[in-house]
C-alpha cells in the first residue's frame, strides 16, 4: 500500500511538472510571436520598461544638447524634450500598427529621436539656429519618405556583406557612447570618477549574470533587473538627483504647435538631408537585425519601405511640435537579437509609457534621474550585440577576400575619419564636409562600402 502511495504522489509530482513545463513553452512562444496574445502582467511589464529604459536617455538627451546650442530657456527645453516622448511614441505606435499598410512596417520597433543626427543638428545650430534645423528636418523627411518609396529598387545596393559592414559600424560607434555613459556621462563633474564605475560595473554585472545564467524572466528581463539593481545602487550612493521633481507642477501638459520658427537654407538642407539618406541605411540594418535576430528571416521589401516611411513622416511632424529627427533605436534592436522577445503587446506598452511621459512632465522628470552610469553599464553589451550581429551578417556565406576588402576598408575609413579630429576641416576644405562626413563613422562606411560592393569583381563562389 505504501509503494502505491508512492507511486501515486511520484506520478501526481511527474504529471504537475511536465504541465509546468508546457506553460513555460506556451508562455515563452506568446512571447516570441509577433501577433501573439498579450502576455501575463508579470512578464508585460519588466519586458516592456526595459525598452524604456534602455531608449530613455536617447530620446530627451539629443533635445537637451540642441536646445542648448541654440540657447533655449529652461521652459522651451523642457517643452523639446516633452515632444521628443511623445513623437518616440508616435512613431513606435506606427511601425507595430501600420497606417494604410505603407506607413510603419509591422515589426517590434523602437523608433524616435536619435542621436545619429546630433553633431549635423548640433553645426546647423550654432550656424544658423534651431528654426532652420526644423526647416531641414522637413526636407530630410521627404527624403526618407522617397528612400522607402523606391527601397524595393535601391536594396539591391544593400547585400549582406553592405548591410553587415553598416551594422558592425553602428556597434563599433556605440561603444563610446556605453563607455561616456559608464563614466558617468559627458559634461558632468564626476566624469571618470569612481561611484560611477563602481554603479555602471554592478549594472553590467547583474545584466552578464541574468542574461547567461538565468532562466525565464529573469534572462529575458536582464536588462531591466540590472538597471533597477543599479539604479538602487546609485540611490543608496547619493547619485540620484531629484531636484527635477521639485520643479514641476503642471499634472499634465501638451506641446505646443508650431511655437518655433521654421526656416528653410538650403546648405543646412543638404548637409541634413545626406544624413536622412545614410539612417535610412541605418534602418535597414537594424529592421533587418530586428527579423533576423528575433524572427530568423529578413524583411521584406513593404516593412522596409514602411519602417523607413515612418522615420520621415514622424521627422515631419516632429518639425512643428518641437521634436528633432527620428530614427531605429539600435539599443532596442540589441535587446530584441538577445531576448528574441518580438510580442506586439510589449512595445505598445513601451510607447506608451513614453507617451504618458512625455504628456505627464512629473513622470518625464522621473526617467530624467536615472544616473548615466546605469544605462552604460546595462547597454555596453546590447551594443556588443549588434555588433556581432553585423558580423554575422557579412560572414552568413563565408567570408572571402572580397568581403574583407569591403569591410576592413570601409570599418577602418569611417572610423579612422570620425577618431580624428579636424581631418576634413583643413584649408580649402568646405565646411559642409566635415559636417556630414566627419561626425558619424556610419556615414563614410556606408557610402565606401556600397561603391566596392559595386566595382570589386564579384567572387568565383558567387
Amino acid at each position: 500500500m505504501a509503494e502505491l502511495s508512492a507511486w501515486l504522489m511520484k506520478s501526481v509530482l511527474s504529471v504537475r511538472k511536465g504541465m509546468q513545463v508546457m506553460e513555460e513553452k506556451k508562455a515563452a512562444g506568446v512571447l516570441h510571436d509577433f501577433y501573439g496574445p498579450c502576455p501575463r502582467v508579470g512578464e508585460l511589464i519588466p519586458l516592456s520598461l526595459q525598452h524604456v529604459l534602455a531608449a530613455v536617455v536617447g530620446v530627451i538627451t539629443p533635445a537637451i544638447i540642441v536646445a542648448g546650442v541654440c540657447g533655449l530657456s529652461d521652459a522651451e527645453s523642457t517643452m523639446m524634450i516633452q515632444a521628443a516622448l511623445i513623437m518616440t511614441a508616435v512613431a513606435t505606435l506606427l511601425q507595430l500598427f501600420p497606417v494604410f499598410n505603407r506607413i510603419g512596417a509591422g515589426l517590434p520597433v523602437i523608433m524616435g529621436t536619435s542621436f545619429a543626427y546630433v553633431p549635423t543638428l548640433q553645426a546647423i545650430g550654432a550656424q544658423f539656429d534651431l528654426g532652420t534645423i526644423f526647416g531641414a528636418q522637413i526636407v530630410g523627411g521627404f527624403i526618407a519618405i522617397l528612400f522607402g518609396i523606391f527601397v524595393k529598387w535601391i536594396r539591391k545596393l544593400f547585400p549582406d556583406v553592405v548591410t553587415g559592414t553598416v551594422i558592425f559600424t553602428i556597434g563599433l560607434s556605440l561603444y563610446p557612447t556605453a563607455v561616456r555613459y559608464m563614466a558617468g556621462g559627458s559634461g558632468s563633474e564626476s566624469f571618470g570618477g569612481l561611484k560611477n564605475w563602481i554603479v555602471a560595473i554592478i549594472t553590467f554585472t547583474v545584466v552578464f549574470i541574468l542574461n547567461n545564467f538565468a532562466r525565464g524572466i529573469l534572462k529575458l528581463g536582464s536588462l531591466f533587473f540590472g538597471m533597477i539593481v543599479g539604479y538602487l545602487t546609485a540611490l543608496c550612493m547619493g547619485m540620484v538627483n531629484f531636484a527635477a521633481l521639485s520643479e514641476v507642477h503642471a499634472i499634465v501638459s501638451l506641446p505646443r504647435i508650431h511655437y518655433f520658427e521654421i526656416k528653410f537654407v538650403p546648405a543646412a538642407c543638404v548637409s541634413l538631408a545626406v544624413v536622412y539618406i545614410v539612417n535610412s541605411v541605418q534602418t535597414i540594418g537594424d529592421l533587418t537585425s530586428t527579423t533576423m535576430g528575433g524572427m530568423d528571416r529578413v524583411p521584406t521589401d513593404r516593412e522596409l519601405s514602411g519602417g523607413i516611411i515612418t522615420q520621415g513622416v514622424v521627422s515631419i511632424l516632429a518639425s512643428f511640435v518641437g521634436g528633432l529627427p527620428t530614427a531605429s533605436y539600435s539599443q532596442n534592436v540589441g535587446i530584441v537579437t538577445v531576448n528574441r522577445v518580438v510580442n506586439r503587446f510589449v512595445f505598445l506598452l513601451s510607447a506608451l509609457i513614453l507617451l504618458a511621459a512625455g504628456l505627464i512632465p512629473k513622470l518625464s522628470a522621473l526617467l530624467t534621474t536615472i544616473p548615466q552610469s546605469v544605462i552604460g553599464g546595462a547597454t555596453i553589451s546590447v551594443f556588443a550585440v549588434i555588433a556581432m550581429t553585423g558580423i554575422r551578417m557579412f560572414t552568413k556565406d563565408g567570408f572571402d577576400s572580397r568581403k574583407s576588402t569591403i569591410v576592413g576598408l570601409s570599418v577602418a575609413m569611417g572610423a579612422g575619419i570620425t577618431q580624428v579630429a579636424g581631418s576634413l576641416a583643413g584649408p580649402g576644405m568646405p565646411s559642409w564636409i566635415a559636417t556630414v562626413f566627419g561626425s558619424s563613422s556610419v556615414v563614410v562606411s556606408a557610402i565606401l562600402a556600397i561603391v566596392l560592393n559595386l566595382v570589386l569583381p564579384k567572387s568565383a563562389k558567387s
